[in-house]
């Protein structure tokens, strides 16, 4: 950790919290009476910021970005007994640093998450940051803290669930996909019993919920389980409220699989899409099986049972909604999805799925769903409306961009190892004009492989490789400008004719940072292609109206003005 890599933090991103502390800082409430302020403190920071799993506070830098440093005395000379004060009061071990810039000092506290299940409490308060101040931990975030060492649900006995409960087809498919996955052709001839008691499906002559939910009928799911059901609900759009077709499905999750995907992929609500290349048309549904059966799978797996509310699916032409209770299990959020290998709330039913075949390694249903969407150059999974009280997963049917369709499917399959998911991702961004948070290794793979380039080694504005633009039929710069770069600008003035550099700015998004953008801005100025008038306090760009031609669009203004 260097000063230069903590000013490009942001405390609400990073999980980081700077404080200039010059002279001294509360290590534990000081003299202060008011409960607010006294957990201000050192300790009260630390607990905070290890109950949201763990980040640095940062003494002697401004917390207004990029954080000038101002230096601080706090506790110089006394690391060591600092460290110990901490672990006597909380019981972590937090690491702590002194960094220097000239002659200024910097103490940066590393601080871990708090132990697996374990809230932290400040003075018998448990707390979490919210801008500047410390607040109260919910009692919803204190229940999934607490439900991290909650018993496995899937692996607690369902006493009366009997094997006349227990649906024969169900278990012809389970030993079925077992005997293929574990390549023993034997285990299919196996006696009903041994195989259930050898998946820790029996144990003791007493049958589990794991039992019941992959195998027991529907009258017996009903009595012991009632809702353990998926229901689907078709409209022919998104105002609609009574449904045009619904259906629910109560049976053992190794039948149920399949028939969730059989209606959902009906000709009529699920679609071929086509696109056309040269003399090739390539026919793509509109809901790809792969990531609907992944959807449904963790949303089984993964959902709450202590809710009374179903696995719900909502299907319209362009978009399907999958719901289940609970929020994400402990340790998974909107940002780690992709990467994290979480405790699942029934391991005994994801062990079972995992030995027969139905999904891979813990996480790996995630990497599918993304890799599939990436590759049909659809939207990404979106989990934007998750909260504490279930997953709320959106999967997009339009295809956003044909030749990136195109470029991926030729890339891939003139592939011995083929891109995985990561590296697709980096291909999306860099398509979309992205330069921040791009992973090193993937960029590095690309730029060499000739699927990413930028003008200069010095330049990071990355395009996608020439067999992009070959296919789109466009070129990727004109001049030294990014063509996704014009097209944003471009935009702009579709959408009104005088642009503000904050509009110019949230264009972009995380695209290019404020500083880029006004670089740009500038040297399109510069080109002649806008005008920059002062008004009040803000400045405001026009189109030169000596290029203004009503009959283009302000982009095709823009590449033929350039290309002179």
């Amino acid at each position: 950790m260097t000063i230069q890599e903590l000013k490009q933090l942001r405390e609400s991103e990073h999980k980081v919290e700077f404080k200039e502390a010059k002279k001294d800082f509360n290590f534990a409430g000081g003299k202060h009476n008011d409960p607010a302020e006294r957990r201000k403190c050192v300790l009260g920071y630390v607990v905070a910021l290890a109950n949201e799993g763990g980040g640095l506070l940062v003494f002697g830098m401004k917390d207004k970005h990029p954080h000038e440093v101002v230096g601080t005395a706090f506790a110089a000379g006394k690391m060591g007994a600092l460290e110990d004060e901490i672990y006597k009061h909380l019981a972590i071990r937090v690491k702590i640093i002194e960094l220097f810039e000239d002659d200024k000092r910097v103490v940066v506290f590393q601080i871990p998450s708090r132990p697996v299940g374990q809230i932290l409490k400040f003075e018998g308060t448990a707390l979490m940051r919210i801008g500047d101040s410390l607040r109260f931990m919910s009692d919803d975030e204190m229940r999934r803290i607490l439900e991290e060492n909650a018993p496995d649900f899937s692996a607690q006995i369902c006493n009366e669930l009997t094997f006349e409960d227990l649906d024969p087809e169900a278990i012809a498919t389970l030993k079925e996909r077992y005997a293929v996955k574990q390549e023993n052709p034997a285990f299919k001839t196996l006696p009903d019993l041994q195989v259930l008691s050898d998946l820790e499906l029996l144990e003791n002559g007493k049958f589990n919920y794991a039992a019941l939910l992959l195998l027991g009928t529907r009258k017996a799911l009903r009595k012991y389980l009632p809702n353990a059901a998926v229901t689907i609900e078709y409209r022919l759009n998104h105002s609609m409220i009574p449904y045009t077709a619904r259906q629910e499905f109560q049976e053992p999750l190794f039948t149920a699989i399949d028939k969730i995907w059989a209606y959902i992929n009906q000709p009529a609500s699920n679609p071929l899409l086509h696109i056309h290349d040269k003399f090739n048309i390539y026919d793509i549904k509109s809901f790809n099986e792969e990531v609907i059966r992944e959807a449904v799978i963790n949303a089984c797996v993964h959902r709450s049972y202590s809710f009374s509310d179903d696995v719900f699916i909502k299907q319209y032409p362009d978009e399907i909604v999958i719901t289940n209770a609970g929020g994400f299990p402990p340790g998974v959020s909107k940002e780690n999805i992709l990467i994290i290998n979480s405790r699942p709330r029934s391991k005994r039913l994801t062990e079972v799925l995992q030995k027969t075949g139905f999904i891979e390694r813990l996480g790996q249903g995630v990497d599918k769903m993304f890799y599939h969407c990436l590759m049909e150059s659809k939207p990404m999974p979106n989990y934007s409306n998750t909260d504490d009280y279930q997953v709320d997963l959106r999967l997009k049917a339009k295809i956003i961009d044909n030749a990136f369709y195109i470029f991926l499917r030729d890339i891939q399959n003139n592939r011995q190892e083929k891109l995985n998911v990561f590296d697709l991702l980096t291909l999306d961004k860099v398509r979309q004009g992205f330069l921040a948070d791009l992973p090193e290794a993937s960029v590095e793979k690309l730029q060499r492989e000739g699927l990413i380039k930028s003008q200069s080694p010095a330049d990071k504005k990355y395009v996608l490789g020439d067999l992009y633009y070959e296919i789109a039929q466009q070129p990727a710069y004109v001049k030294e400008y990014r063509v996704s770069d014009l097209k944003i600008v471009a935009n702009c003035f579709e959408k009104a004719n005088e642009v503000f550099m904050k509009d110019f700015v949230n264009a972009f998004e995380n695209q290019l940072s404020r500083m880029q953008v006004k670089y740009l801005i500038a040297k399109l100025e510069g080109e002649q292609l806008l005008v920059k008038t002062k008004a009040q306090k803000y400045t405001k760009y026009t189109l030169n109206g000596n290029i203004i031609n009503v009959k283009n669009s302000v982009y095709a203004q823009f590449i033929e003005e350039l290309s002179k």
